[in-house]
């Protein structure tokens, strides 16, 4: 079981979501090689997260589990529109690039199944602090990957030429990504104590896991 005397903001390092949760790699993957998708991303996964877990915590426990996985999603969806409408307007036409992995940030793994298995096991102020911690935590491996995949395989940062000899093409695709962020992940956990995932996630650990 969690144990609820952990630092609320563990998710930011120590139990990082990506690199020791394993969860939500796959936008990390397919969509973090250039900076502009990795800000574009991790604004919108930052608002409808955050919005559908805070949201999420004023549903009755007392409603079955599987209906309320089902409330938390819809939360989600609400939520995406608004920040949907936004996002185009800041970002014009990164959503495209996106695509599909955009739409799942609604249903993304911290609002179906981090709310129930860790978030609101706290009180309502220390969740809201470890929604956050794990959040920036997704959002820091986000940008940092991506700033590098894009580096080194297009040559650019934030879209602007840079001055590099070595160009490796192959991380600019989701099979680069994989490979690239599973050295960070082995680097992080060989770092990082007490970095390996642990049943503080629960859940699916799959690899592929939204």
């Amino acid at each position: 079981m969690m144990n609820n005397k952990m630092p609320a903001t563990n998710g930011f390092i120590r139990k990082n979501a990506v690199l020791s949760g394993l969860m939500v790699i796959s936008p990390v993957i397919v969509c973090g090689n250039t900076v502009m998708n990795a800000l574009a991303f991790i604004y919108a996964f930052s608002a409808i997260t955050f919005l559908s877990v805070a949201a999420g915590s004023f549903v009755p426990k007392k409603i079955p589990y599987g209906l309320r996985i089902i409330i938390y999603a819809v939360l989600g969806s609400l939520a995406y529109i608004p920040v949907k409408e936004a996002a185009e307007m800041f970002f014009p036409g990164v959503i495209e690039r996106i695509g599909i992995y955009f739409m799942l940030i609604a249903v993304n793994s911290l609002i179906t199944v981090q709310s129930e298995v860790k978030f609101y096991k706290y009180k309502k102020g220390k969740m809201l602090v470890s929604v956050m911690s794990h959040i920036l935590g997704f959002d820091l491996v986000m940008l940092v990957v991506s700033a590098i995949r894009e580096l080194l395989a297009y040559g650019t940062f934030c879209g602007r030429i840079v001055d590099a000899e070595v160009l490796i093409s192959g991380l600019g695709m989701p099979f680069g990504g994989f490979i690239f962020l599973g050295l960070i992940c082995g680097i992080y956990r060989w770092i990082v104590p007490g970095g390996k995932a642990d049943e503080d996630f629960g859940g699916d650990r799959d690899v592929y896991n939204f």
